[in-house]
């Protein structure tokens, strides 16, 4: 029987975590993002209890069209200007974008920042409900 060198075992980075390791968000003592639907977000909208609706989008995507009382920062400047724009890191955050891909990337930065109810419905195309434009 042929003996296998150790050189014949490659493990990519980061492969290893699909066999049993924890998720390392899970550890760091931060809250994890949750992903919402829009109607989900809409009833947290409508509920009465103050939220932060965030839109994550460009500013030229913001004018297009956004849902009233959106705050803009796009999601490339999430880690310069959340802690200034966004003080409280346990207010109620309804995160969007165009599609969802942003949106999700903005709301683990968030978490990763410390914010600890950071909610994601995914993108303003598939928000059922009115938009502004201007």
């Amino acid at each position: 029987m042929k003996k296998l060198s150790s050189a014949n075992y490659f493990i990519p980075f980061g492969f290893s975590d699909l066999f049993g390791k924890k998720d390392p968000s899970k550890d760091s003592g931060k809250a994890a993002p949750r992903n919402i639907s829009p109607k989900e977000a809409k009833a947290i909208m409508d509920g009465g209890k103050p939220y932060t609706l965030l839109d994550v989008r460009t500013e030229e995507e913001f004018r297009g069209g956004h849902i009233k009382g959106a705050l803009l920062i796009p999601d490339y400047e999430i880690e310069a200007l959340a802690e200034k724009k966004l003080p409280d890191k346990n207010a109620v955050l309804l995160v969007y974008c165009q599609s969802g891909a942003r949106s999700a990337r903005a709301s683990r930065k968030l978490a990763g920042m410390g914010y600890t109810n950071v909610n994601n419905f995914g993108g303003i195309m598939n928000w059922p409900y009115d938009i502004i434009n201007g």
